[in-house]
């Protein structure tokens, strides 16, 4: 009986250790196929000093001072704007968004400046890119140096994991680039 039990368990172990003779790879992890509508953008018409195109997905809540927080219900989002009229305040204007941007180099990855110019529109402005778990994902200002200043924020509504609100962020970011190449200033 004991010969049996041994010979059992013999060809037991020798079937599993057969059946492990391939390279063993851990399961690759799953990532998220994340697809939204492609962007219709439509002008924005507001009694505001400025005008530019949104996309149709995001919702308008305008805020008091000609301030609007563009809603992205389906990303969980929103892109803050804050418009603020030059009064020879420029400077300090420009260090205050330079200062609130590098507030999140605590935790980004990089911030990424990068410069924009529209002489025709009389707008000019610097976009920053935030990579890695900042709170905020993209900032900028646009201005025309005299008259106006407009700058935006990015936030999602969730804790920041950049890997997976990545997709997300990438969308509402072409939507900033519109944004900031139909601005135009009223008088």
């Amino acid at each position: 009986m004991n010969i049996l039990k041994y010979t059992s368990l013999f060809l037991i172990v020798s079937v599993v250790l057969i059946s492990c003779g391939g390279e063993v790879l851990p399961k690759p992890k799953a990532f998220l196929r994340l697809e939204y509508p492609a962007p219709k953008y439509a002008k924005v018409a507001s009694d505001c000093p400025y005008a530019f195109e949104k996309n149709e997905l995001a919702i308008i809540d305008p805020q008091k001072n000609c301030w609007i927080n563009l809603q992205y219900p389906a990303l969980n989002g929103t892109l803050h704007l804050s418009y603020i009229p030059i009064d020879g305040n420029l400077n300090q204007l420009l260090e205050d968004v330079q200062k609130l941007t590098y507030e999140h180099a605590v935790k980004a990855d990089a911030i990424d400046p990068t410069v924009y110019e529209n002489a025709e529109q009389n707008v000019y402005g610097m976009v920053y890119e935030v990579s890695g778990n900042a709170a905020s994902q993209a900032q900028f200002y646009v201005t025309d140096s005299i008259n106006h200043f407009l700058t935006g924020s990015l936030y999602f509504n969730a804790r920041p994991n950049y890997d997976s609100i990545f997709p997300a962020v990438n969308y509402i970011k072409k939507d900033i680039r519109v944004l900031i190449e139909s601005l135009e200033w009223k008088n």
